[in-house]
C-alpha cells in the first residue's frame, strides 16, 4: 500500500509499505480522509520536542486525525465491527499503569500516539492498524470531512469545557487557527459571547465569515472583561497576556503550545483567584464532538480549504498551498485519490 514516510527533517516521500494485519486486539482501516496537523509539520521540519526525547525517530508514517471504514478484525474483536465508519483516539496508553486504570490513558507514560509517538504508524496511508478499543463509530450524518476534524474538535470541545463558560459569560480565543476556531465554535454553541484575537487580517476575516463578528487585533482588542480566555496560539507570551485580560475570578486554558518556554507570574494567578487549565488531547472529548457533529451544534467543515491525494503531503508539510485552496486554515487528505 502506499504509505506518507517521513526519513528525517525535511524529507517526505509517499512509499510503497506493507498493508497491515489485524493483529489481536486490533483492526484494520481504510483511510477515507486525514487532517494535517501542526504536530505533522513539526515532525516533518524536525522541531517536534518528541524527536529529542526519543519518543519519535525517524523513519516514520505520520497521521492522527482521521476517519475511515473497518475491513478487517483480529482475534478478540467484536465482528460487528466490520464495515463501521470510525474514527479513532490518538493516545494509546498501556493499559496497566495507574493513569490508564484511572482512565487517564492520554498522559500514560508508555503511551503511544498515533502517527508521532511509539512507532506507531500514522493515517497519511491507505490503510492504518490500530486497537478495537480506541475507537469510535461515526453516524452516517458525520461524513469524511468531519470525520476526520473530530480529533481536533475533541481538544478544543476540552477547552471549551474546561473555559466553564455559561449562556450570557464573555470569552476571548486567542490564535484563530485550526483549533482557536474549533474552541470558538464549542464555546458559542455553550451560550457565551465569543471574541478572538489575531494577528493577521486574513485570518481575522475568515473568522469574521464564520460568524465571529468580534475578531481583533492586539491594538483593536476592547477594554471588555472576559471571564475566560483560551490561548490557541504558539506564542511564548500568549499564557501570560491570557493570564492579564482574564477577569480576577476567572479561567485561562491552555492548549496551544510554543517551541520555547512560556512564562506567567504566579502572583498575578493567586492574586486575581484564576483557574489556570491545560489540555493536552482530545481523548476525553471525542464522543461529545461527534454528538455535537451529528446535531449540527458545532459544524467546522468551513475550516477545510483544499483536500489533496498523498502525493501532495509533502509540499504541504512544507508549507504549501494547494493550488485553488480556500481561506481555511485546514488541509485534508484523501489517500484514494490517484497519484
Amino acid at each position: 500500500m502506499r504509505a506518507v514516510v517521513l526519513s528525517g527533517p525535511g524529507r517526505c516521500a509517499v512509499e510503497e509499505v506493507p498493508a497491515p494485519t489485524a493483529v489481536p486486539g486490533e483492526v484494520v482501516v481504510d483511510v477515507e480522509r486525514v487532517g494535517v496537523c501542526g504536530t505533522d509539520v513539526e515532525l516533518f521540519t524536525g522541531e517536534l520536542s518528541y524527536l529529542e526525547t526519543g519518543h519519535s525517530s525517524y523513519p516514520l508514517r505520520p497521521g492522527h486525525e482521521w476517519c475511515g471504514r473497518v475491513t478487517a478484525v483480529g482475534d478478540g474483536v467484536d465482528p460487528a465491527w466490520l464495515g463501521r465508519r470510525v474514527t479513532g483516539d490518538t493516545m494509546l496508553g498501556d493499559r496497566v499503569c495507574r493513569r490508564c486504570r484511572r482512565g487517564q490513558q492520554h498522559v500514560c507514560e508508555d503511551r503511544q500516539e498515533v502517527g508521532i509517538r511509539g512507532d506507531r504508524p500514522g493515517a497519511l496511508a491507505e490503510q492504518l492498524a490500530v486497537p478495537a478499543e480506541s475507537l469510535h463509530e461515526l453516524p452516517d450524518s458525520v461524513d469524511p470531512v468531519l470525520g476526520a476534524l473530530v480529533e481536533p474538535g475533541g481538544n478544543a470541545w476540552r477547552a471549551a469545557q474546561a473555559a466553564a463558560v455559561a449562556s450570557g459569560d464573555r470569552a476571548l480565543v486567542i490564535g484563530p487557527g485550526t483549533i482557536g476556531l474549533l474552541t470558538a465554535m464549542f464555546l458559542r454553541a455553550r451560550g457565551a459571547e465569543v471574541h478572538l484575537l489575531g494577528v493577521t487580517p486574513a485570518s481575522l476575516d475568515f473568522a469574521r465569515g464564520l460568524g465571529f463578528a468580534d475578531a481583533w487585533t492586539r491594538d483593536t482588542l476592547p477594554d471588555l472583561p472576559f471571564d475566560a480566555v483560551v490561548d490557541a496560539s504558539t506564542a511564548p507570551g500568549s499564557p501570560a497576556l491570557a493570564l492579564d485580560l482574564v477577569e480576577p475570578a476567572g479561567r485561562v486554558v491552555c492548549i496551544g503550545i510554543a517551541g520555547t518556554p512560556s512564562t506567567i507570574d504566579t502572583r498575578t494567578l493567586l492574586l486575581k483567584d484564576v483557574t489556570a487549565v491545560g489540555v493536552l488531547s482530545a481523548s476525553p472529548g471525542l464522543a461529545p464532538t461527534i454528538a455535537a457533529y451529528r446535531t449540527g451544534a458545532v459544524d467546522p467543515r468551513p475550516l477545510v480549504c483544499a483536500t489533496v491525494g498523498l502525493a501532495e503531503v509533502g509540499a504541504v508539510l512544507a508549507g504549501g498551498r494547494p493550488r485553488g485552496s480556500g481561506a481555511g486554515p485546514k488541509v485534508h487528505v484523501d489517500p484514494r485519490l490517484p497519484a
